[in-house]
C-alpha cells in the first residue's frame, strides 16, 4: 500500500477577492461585505493543488474557481483554476468547505501566523470570493493545526477538532503507564462566526489496551447522529513501544474506533470500538462518516489490516457488528484503501479507492450499502490518477460531481447518477505539470 502516514494537513484563508476574468455572466465586483450574486443555479467550485517540490505532493497551496452547474457540465467547456483561479493562503494542501447551496465557502487557516482562523466567503463566480468581514480564531483552543468539518445541519454548525502531541507517562518506579494527549472539540457557529461551545479532556483507552502503549495520535471527521445528540468523531491510532518509549511503526492493530460526545454540550467522552473493522476512522481530509436516510452511520476505515471496511453505527450509537461490508470482498481486490467518499442518498455511495498492486492508481466504485456490494466505474483510468489528497464531491439532486485529473495532465468533471449509476463527462479541466485537481464544491 502507499504511504498514508504522517501527511500533514493544510488548511488556510483564501485571501481577498481576486477578480479575474471570468466564465460566467453573472460575475461582480462586490466588497468584502457583501452577500453572494443571487444564482438560478448552483455554483461549482473546483479546487487544484500545486506541487511544490515533487509532482503530485500538492504542497505548493490550492487555488478555487467557480462555475454555474451547467458550465460544470458541458463538455465543450474548459476551467483552468491554475491561471484563473484565486488562490487559497496555505502551507500545503487547504481542506475546504461549502455551503450546501454552494454559494458559501468556509476555510480554517492551517499552521502559520494566521492559524486557526475560521473564515467564509461569497462564492460570486470566476475568481471573485468575496470575504466577509468577521472571522474568529480558534487556535487558543485548539493550536494552529485543528482538523474540521461542517456539520449536515442545514450549515449551522462546523466542529475543529485536535489532539496535543501524545505525551509518555510512567509509574513510580519508573515503568511504562501510558500514552495520551488532550483533545478538544470545538463547535463554531457559522451563520455568526463565534465560537459555540468548546471541551477538553483527555481519552483513556482501556487499561489493558494503554499497558500495551495503544494511543489515540488524531481525531478528525465528526458527524451528528440522527437524535442529534450526539457527535461521532474519528480516531487514528498509533502505538507506543512500552520497553523503549518509541513509536511501534508496525503493530497489530486493535479493532476501528469512535470518540462519541454528547450534544451539543460536548462532554461525556466514550470510545467505542469495532470487532469488523482493524483500520482507522478519520478519513483524509475530507468527510468520512455520514449519516444514511435509515438513521444508521456509515464510516470507512484507513489503514485497515484487511483492506477497507464500510462500518455501521446504529441509533444506540454502538457499532453494529452484524453488519460486515469488506470492500476487498466486494470489488475482487486486495489491500483496498479508501481515500476518500461521499454518500449520495438512498443507501448509495462513491468511493475512492486504491488497492494492492495498483497503489498509486485511483478508482471509483458505486456502492451500495444496503446491499453491501460494490462495482467500479467505468471512467478513463490512468496512471497517475491519485485521490490521496481528493476533497470534494457535490451532491445535487441525483448527481454526484467529481473532478478526475491525472497529476499534470488535462481531465473532467464527471457526473454519477446515483439512482442509474449512468456516467455524464462534463467540462475539461486544464492542467499544469506536477499539478491536480482535488474536489468541487
Amino acid at each position: 500500500m502507499k504511504n498514508k502516514f504522517l501527511k500533514p494537513f493544510a488548511f488556510s484563508a483564501i485571501v481577498t477577492a481576486l477578480i479575474l476574468a471570468s466564465c460566467s455572466s453573472d460575475d461582480s465586483s462586490p466588497s468584502g461585505n457583501e452577500e453572494p450574486t443571487p444564482q438560478t443555479e448552483r455554483m461549482i467550485t473546483v479546487a487544484g493543488a500545486l506541487m511544490q517540490e515533487t509532482a503530485g505532493d500538492g504542497n505548493g497551496g490550492t487555488k478555487v474557481f467557480a462555475v454555474k452547474k451547467s458550465e460544470a457540465m458541458n463538455p465543450d467547456f474548459s476551467i483552468d483554476v491554475y491561471e484563473n483561479g484565486a488562490p487559497v493562503i496555505s502551507n500545503r494542501t487547504a481542506r475546504l468547505q461549502s455551503s450546501e447551496d454552494g454559494k458559501i465557502l468556509f476555510n480554517i487557516a492551517y499552521t502559520g501566523d494566521n492559524g486557526g482562523t475560521f473564515s467564509k466567503y461569497a462564492v460570486n463566480g470566476g475568481a471573485n470570493f468575496a470575504q466577509q468581514d468577521v472571522t474568529v480564531n480558534i487556535s487558543q483552543y485548539a493550536g494552529t493545526s485543528p482538523r474540521w468539518a461542517k456539520l449536515f445541519d442545514g450549515d449551522k454548525t462546523g466542529i475543529a477538532v485536535n489532539v496535543t502531541s501524545p505525551q509518555i507517562k510512567l509509574n513510580t518506579d519508573s515503568t511504562y503507564l501510558y500514552t495520551r494527549g488532550t483533545a478538544t472539540v470545538l463547535a463554531l457557529d457559522l451563520q455568526n462566526v463565534l465560537i459555540s461551545n468548546y471541551k477538553q479532556f483527555e481519552i483513556p483507552l482501556t487499561a489493558a489496551e494503554e499497558a500495551l502503549g495503544h494511543h489515540i495520535f488524531r481525531l478528525d471527521a465528526p458527524v451528528l447522529n440522527k437524535a442529534g445528540n450526539k457527535l461521532l468523531i474519528g480516531l487514528w491510532m498509533r502505538k507506543t513501544n512500552p520497553t523503549t518509549g518509541q513509536v511501534d511503526s508496525n503493530f497489530t492493530r486493535l479493532g476501528s474506533k469512535t470518540l462519541v460526545v454528547d450534544y451539543p454540550t460536548l462532554t461525556n467522552p466514550q470510545v467505542i470500538t469495532s470487532t469488523v473493522g482493524f483500520g482507522d476512522t478519520t478519513g483524509y481530509r475530507s468527510f468520512n462518516s455520514y449519516l444514511a436516510q435509515d438513521g444508521n452511520i456509515y464510516q470507512a476505515t484507513q489503514r485497515d489490516t484487511e483492506g477497507s471496511h464500510i462500518l455501521k453505527i446504529g441509533q444506540n450509537n454502538q457499532y453494529d457488528n452484524s453488519y460486515v461490508f469488506s470492500l476487498d470482498s466486494a470489488l475482487g481486490v486486495t489491500g483496498s484503501y479508501v481515500d476518500s467518499w461521499r454518500y449520495a442518498g438512498d443507501g448509495i455511495a462513491y468511493v475512492m479507492y486504491s488497492h494492492a498492486g495498483a497503489e498509486n492508481q485511483g478508482f471509483i466504485a458505486r456502492v451500495n450499502l444496503n446491499t453491501k456490494t460494490a462495482t467500479q466505474v467505468v471512467l478513463p483510468y490512468e496512471p497517475g490518477l491519485d485521490f490521496g489528497q481528493y476533497q470534494g464531491f457535490v451532491v445535487d439532486g441525483d448527481d454526484v460531481l467529481v473532478a478526475l485529473t491525472p497529476v499534470g495532465k488535462d481531465g473532467n468533471i464527471y457526473s454519477l447518477n446515483r439512482k442509474t449509476g449512468a456516467v455524464t463527462k462534463g467540462a475539461k479541466l486544464i492542467n499544469k505539470p506536477g499539478n491536480h485537481y482535488i474536489g468541487v464544491f
